[in-house]
């Protein structure tokens, strides 16, 4: 008797914590903490994009026709990624 109540108190603790990430509020909350965790990362790579290829022109790498180019292309591509943080803010709170 107390192996089946036991059995059915741990069936209940197992299936109170694999249904918790599905509860209502929690899930969107974490995908909204992991979109913005992604979003946070794109920017830095896209602003280290973008010193490095300000080096590469300084450096000579680049021609200056080349590098306004791309720099214009990163500088557009960061200003997205800036543009979706920005509506995350406006819908979180």
């Amino acid at each position: 008797m107390e192996f089946v109540l036991a059995a059915i108190v741990l069936a209940g603790i197992v299936a109170f914590v694999v249904m918790a990430p599905l509860r209502r509020g929690e899930g969107r909350e974490r995908v909204g903490e992991d979109r913005r965790a992604a979003l946070e990362a794109a920017k830095e790579a896209k602003y280290r994009e973008i010193r490095d290829s300000e080096l590469d022109y300084r450096m000579g790498k680049l021609s200056e026709t080349d590098w306004r180019d791309s720099d214009r292309e990163l500088r557009s591509q960061a200003m997205e990624i800036l543009h979706e943080l920005d509506a995350l803010d406006g819908a979180g709170g």
